[in-house]
């Protein structure tokens, strides 16, 4: 995201914000905004302070995860984009277009938008999901406490580095799966479950480990406090749209 584009961004969030106070519209359209952003990227500032979502997410985790780990990726993929054919692509059709062999800008790339969505669905005031998605979730894993065991579990379940994801598949279901690394379902080259996401979680140790060291778990249930649920519900009423 480049500052032009962040600099609109910015001002499409403050008209949404004035007409739909409860944000719901702006989520969506920031979302659009992520994945129309073209090269050379810029790292975005986080929507909260550093420290908002403490004790939860410390503060030291945030710094150095969004300030030294995710700026390393938006550095090394306009390096990686250079030469390559999608450096005019939109972030969007980057991570459609991505292909195995193109480590560079699938590890790059996907940790660019991985952490960019990450960091929106987090917010430090409390939330719950819409009726709308509380329905769907019932519907598709039995209840929301069903839902949260099977989520928690899938990303207790990734091998060493990778994300756990609550997508909305193309026949507008929900379903719940994992990526390694920075991978994530809208690599329709490389996911094994593709569809639009509306929640993450990092399960990289980066992400947790000063504060929880090996308890992968702890760090999960510290998740459930932080989550933009306004948000997630946003877009998965953009999802639907597609």
């Amino acid at each position: 995201m480049n500052k032009r584009e962040f600099i609109k961004l910015a001002g499409l969030a403050g008209v949404a914000a004035l007409a739909n106070p409860s944000g719901l519209f702006a989520a969506g359209e920031q979302n659009k905004e992520l994945l129309a952003a073209k090269a050379p990227f810029e790292l975005p500032p986080l929507p909260y302070a550093v420290g908002a979502l403490e004790p939860h997410i410390d503060q030291l985790t945030m710094e150095i995860h969004h300030g030294k780990h995710h700026a390393a990726y938006v550095k090394n993929l306009n390096d990686a984009l250079k030469a390559s054919p999608l450096a005019a692509k939109s972030l969007g059709q980057i991570m459609a277009g991505i292909k195995p062999t193109d480590t560079a800008i699938r590890n790059n790339g996907g940790g660019h938008y991985n952490h960019s969505f990450f960091w929106s669905i987090l917010s430090p005031t409390k939330s719950e999901p819409s009726a709308k998605l509380k329905s769907a979730i019932t519907a598709a894993f039995g209840s929301e406490e069903a839902f949260r065991t099977q989520f928690a579990d899938a990303a207790k379940g990734v091998f060493g580095s990778g994300w756990a994801w609550l997508i909305v598949k193309k026949d507008g279901k929900l379903a719940i799966t994992s990526t390694p690394n920075q991978d994530n379902p809208l690599m329709t080259n490389i996911a094994k479950v593709q569809g639009t996401p509306i929640l993450g979680l990092d399960v990289w140790e980066h992400a947790y480990y000063l504060k929880h060291q090996n308890k992968r778990p702890d760090y999960i249930s510290a998740f459930w406090n932080v989550v933009n649920w306004e948000k997630v519900s946003a877009l998965y009423e953009e999802a639907l749209k597609k």
